[in-house]
């Protein structure tokens, strides 16, 4: 009964959020780092004001000791702090012994983590070995058969006597032995009973990990963090969003820690834009205590991102009693009038337009035809936009009198994190008027500048306010690069869900799990369907996440067995173990069968 009157209460408070004062963050205009309980995960602090832990997954299976071993320390060598490693059965989770001391005989004194899906007997073993035990709600002693049916109160309460029967255990012997535990939802694998009650949606994935986090407090055990993870950003940001509200609502000592993670992000620039919009953007509002970057490449390659991710924290602000004007559990984009800049429509429903410098559209002039997608839209210079600081209130007011819609942005050299600036804005500003966010206040003139920290920072700024809601253009002016600032600019756009301008892939990392070598196949299919325009494809090493991660994709290559592979339309299975080395080309004929499928064009310039 607890959980459905929670449900209720909270999905009236989604609709008015501010009315009932459903808060995730001090202050929206000012930078201050969420207070939390610490939590000891072997020789590491997590939360409690400790620096933010960096995390990672090794890929090797885990019944390979030496393999096992060697990536562990490969991890802690590039920096990482805490080192995850599945165990999919009892058996895999009973050579953790072997994989543990082999570390420890190393000297590395990293942190172990056990991933556990589906295997409560796996979960036993593997905590008598490692430092902390990740448990999917949604799969731990759950069901999973993506039943449609109504649970009465009765019904959903003896489930959740059965969930306890089964968890209570792992929490005592966790609680004897000093283990630490995440409570890990995933947005691709609630529980059909969860499914059956709130739905696909993060207030699902929040009252998933809150059904045992109560078990585990029952048993007086507090040594656990949440995570909340999705592929899609919105999603995921929302769902830790509403997580911290309801943490603050059910009282001060519910301070536990969180852990951060866009899943199933990709590679290469696609994979980090879309981890710094997910991961950044909460950063920056001062949610997260670890973190790890997903990436369908050698695990080694998600610690500089990450590292980079937490130096990117933008700090500071400004006091201020203004309220915001969007709501923050649910998007929906900023209700600005349609105007026409440049010949182009811009604000309302319409696209988000990439602006760009005069001086950089005039450098590209010559070959505008010829650059695809990545064209310039409008010319900053002689777009009309007009320039403030949203601290001037005086200046607003009487743009805000006007009868006529502006175009707004904020002045560049203003003291303040751009986030900040462009909320305060969008606070004071009316909503008919549009907005042309930017990466940065401080435009860029070194050419030979590292463009890692320029994508991840401009992805954090633009793609946080774009899921607020805010903006209707956008300008990168980090990087100095013509070509290079205008794809950032369209990949942004994408990741965020802004505009979709190109195939869109969901894929997940490796681990120990994948029955395919991810990064190879990946980018086969890549070469095969990067043509198709707003088609989006998940690419899913094994079954744990694949058919709820797939939720939003139209189509699903997913490993099935050994060398065999299974594809999806949405969540549906349709074809079954085909041979992977066939599976490339069914997956285009599946496409063809469902009207997507085009041919690809002619090659144009790449910039």
């Amino acid at each position: 009964m607890w959980a459905l009157r929670a449900g209720r209460f909270y999905l009236r408070s989604l609709q008015n959020p501010m009315a009932l004062e459903l808060r995730y963050c001090k202050n929206l205009f000012n930078y201050s780092r969420r207070e939390s309980r610490e939590v000891t995960v072997g020789n590491v602090k997590v939360g409690g004001g400790n620096p933010v832990v960096v995390q990672s997954m090794i890929t090797s299976d885990t019944r390979d000791t030496q393999a096992c071993v060697e990536e562990v320390l490969q991890l802690a060598d590039a920096g990482c702090e805490v080192v995850r490693i599945t165990a999919q059965t009892r058996k895999y989770a009973e050579n953790l012994e072997n994989i543990r001391n082999g570390v420890r005989a190393a000297n590395c004194g990293v942190p172990l983590v056990a991933d556990i899906h589906f295997k409560p007997d796996a979960a036993f073993e593997a905590a008598k070995w490692v430092e902390k035990v990740r448990v999917n709600p949604g799969n731990y002693a759950d069901k999973k058969k993506f039943e449609i049916r109504e649970y009465t109160d009765e019904q959903y309460e003896e489930e959740l006597r059965r969930i306890r029967e089964e968890f209570t255990p792992l929490i005592t012997l966790c609680k004897d032995l000093g283990r630490a535990v995440r409570i890990g939802t995933n947005h691709g694998s609630l529980s059909d009973r969860i499914m059956n009650r709130y739905g696909d949606t993060p207030l699902g994935m929040v009252e998933s990990a809150l059904e045992f986090a109560r078990i585990a407090r029952d048993e007086k055990f507090h040594n656990f963090v949440f995570s909340m993870k999705a592929s899609n950003p919105k999603v995921m940001i929302e769902a830790y969003r509403l997580l911290v509200a309801r943490l603050e609502a059910e009282g001060s000592d519910w301070n536990y820690p969180l852990h951060l993670g866009v899943t199933e992000a990709g590679d290469g620039e696609d994979g980090r834009i879309k981890s710094a919009i997910g991961i950044g953007s909460l950063l920056a509002d001062g949610i997260g205590d670890t973190i790890r970057v997903s990436l369908t490449e050698d695990a080694v390659h998600e610690v500089p991102v990450a590292k980079a991710l937490v130096r990117a924290i933008p700090e500071g602000g400004c006091e201020t009693r203004v309220k915001e004007t969007w709501n923050s559990f649910e998007y929906e984009r900023r209700k600005s009038k349609v105007q026409r800049v440049a010949g182009l429509s811009l604000g309302g429903t319409e696209l988000m337009r990439v602006f760009t410098s005069r001086e950089k559209w005039d450098s590209v002039a010559h070959k505008i035809d010829q650059m695809g997608d990545f064209k310039p839209e409008i010319v900053s210079e002689d777009s009309g936009v007009v320039e403030l600081d949203p601290r001037e209130d005086e200046v607003i007011f009487e743009i805000n009198r006007a009868n006529e819609s502006r175009l707004l942005t904020v002045k560049d050299g203003l003291d303040l994190p751009t986030i900040s600036a462009f909320r305060l804005l969008a606070a004071k500003a009316d909503a008919r008027h549009s907005i042309l966010l930017k990466d940065t206040l401080a435009p860029s003139n070194n050419a030979a500048a590292d463009f890692l920290p320029t994508l991840l920072k401009a992805s954090m700024n633009l793609g946080s306010l774009i899921c607020d809601g805010i903006g209707d253009a956008i300008l990168v002016q980090g990087e100095e690069a013509p070509g290079q600032s205008l794809r950032l600019s369209y990949n942004i756009l994408q990741a965020a869900g802004a505009r979709i301008f190109k195939t869109d892939y969901v894929a997940c990392p490796s681990c120990g799990r994948t029955l395919f070598n991810l990064q190879e196949t990946t980018q086969k299919i890549r070469e095969a369907t990067g043509h198709l325009k707003g088609v989006r494809i998940a690419v899913m090493g094994c079954i744990v996440n694949g058919p709820g991660e797939m939720a939003d994709a139209d189509f699903g290559y997913v490993g099935g067995a050994p060398g065999k592979i299974n594809l999806y339309v949405g969540k549906q299975a349709v074809k079954f173990n085909i041979p992977e080395g066939e599976a490339v080309e069914r997956l285009q004929d599946l496409i063809r069968e469902h009207g997507r499928w085009v041919d690809a064009p002619e090659q144009v310039v790449k910039v």
